[in-house]
């Protein structure tokens, strides 16, 4: 049976409304939640810009059941690998056969601070994959030296593992991070229903591993002003991946976005109160073949979301 999860957008909402929100989602019956990664938001509007890591242990305090993954960390550029797979370690221990480590090559917004020259896709896709070695040869608790193409660990252990290392999802827009997932991974990302990334990654060795999908929607009782509040808060729906590769700044999204229509908007996401709507959507993942998907309410209604899911929406999902 397919897994419904919620996301928890760290760019929309301050750190505590977080671990409040994800305890509702919990209560709302969800299977998981996402919570982004993000140093800073998307747009001044979104306001927020929290660190994933103890979020992410307040969360496992406030939770019993539900799963809880990131979507995504990039363990390559702002975070050095060996970081990384310490803090999932630690995390993976505060949320026992409940933590997903959801990974990406990195968007120039985030990625740009430390001052580091921005690769090329290509490179990013190769510093993911080396990292993604390095993580999983610290997780497996041997002292490890490793000299890299991109990066150089020196007497390295991790201590205090948990029981098990966390699945490692792999985020992709394209075909070659898809077969990366299937080699390296145990699960993939997709923003998009395409079939072929599905079909890539289980052919690239992963047949019966997991594909998560994401639906960006933003429900209110009122049409307009749920568009309205999709427009106001999430416009980067109206931009092409490329566009999100040069920008720095929340500055440079709003100007790039600044031609994005309500009606461009309307077309890219499901907003307003028709729940046949959602259920549509969520259907088109399922039907590409993606086994989990999971939800964004844009704006801050998440409670009227969470009500609206568990009375007109899940009953209508297999």
């Amino acid at each position: 049976m397919p897994e419904y999860g919620f996301a928890l957008m760290g760019e929309e909402h301050p750190p505590e409304r977080l671990v409040a929100m994800a305890a509702q989602a919990e209560a709302a019956g969800f299977d998981f939640a996402m919570l982004s990664d993000h140093f800073q938001p998307w747009t001044r509007s979104q306001g927020h810009g929290s660190n994933v890591w103890p979020v992410l242990g307040a969360i496992a305090g406030a939770t019993e059941r539900i799963t809880v993954g990131t979507a995504v960390v990039c363990p390559t550029m702002r975070r050095h690998p060996a970081m990384v797979a310490q803090a999932a370690a630690t995390t993976a221990r505060l949320l026992p056969g409940r933590f997903l480590l959801g990974l990406g090559s990195g968007g120039m917004l985030n990625e740009h601070i430390t001052g580091a020259p921005w690769p090329s896709v290509a490179t990013r896709q190769d510093m993911l994959e080396e990292a993604v070695v390095l993580m999983r040869g610290l997780w497996s608790g041997q002292l490890v030296t490793h000299r890299g193409r991109y990066f150089t660990a020196v007497d390295a252990q991790l201590w205090g593992l948990p029981d098990a290392p966390p699945p490692l999802l792999i985020a992709a827009g394209g075909v070659r991070a898809a077969r990366l997932a299937g080699t390296r991974g145990d699960g993939l990302i997709a923003t998009v229903p395409d079939s072929h990334l599905v079909d890539t990654f289980h052919a690239a060795g992963r047949r019966e591993a997991p594909a998560y999908g994401w639906v960006s929607t933003c429900w209110g009782p009122d049409p307009g002003e749920a568009l309205e509040t999709a427009h106001r808060h999430w416009p980067i729906a109206g931009l092409s991946g490329d566009q999100f590769q040069r920008l720095r700044l929340p500055g440079d999204v709003e100007t790039a976005t600044r031609e994005v229509s309500r009606r461009t908007i309307a077309e890219a996401l499901v907003t307003g109160p028709d729940a046949d709507r959602y259920v549509a959507r969520v259907r088109t993942f399922l039907d590409a073949g993606f086994t989990h998907v999971w939800v964004h309410q844009i704006g801050p209604d998440q409670e009227g979301f969470l009500k609206f899911w568990q009375k007109e929406v899940r009953p209508c999902l297999p």
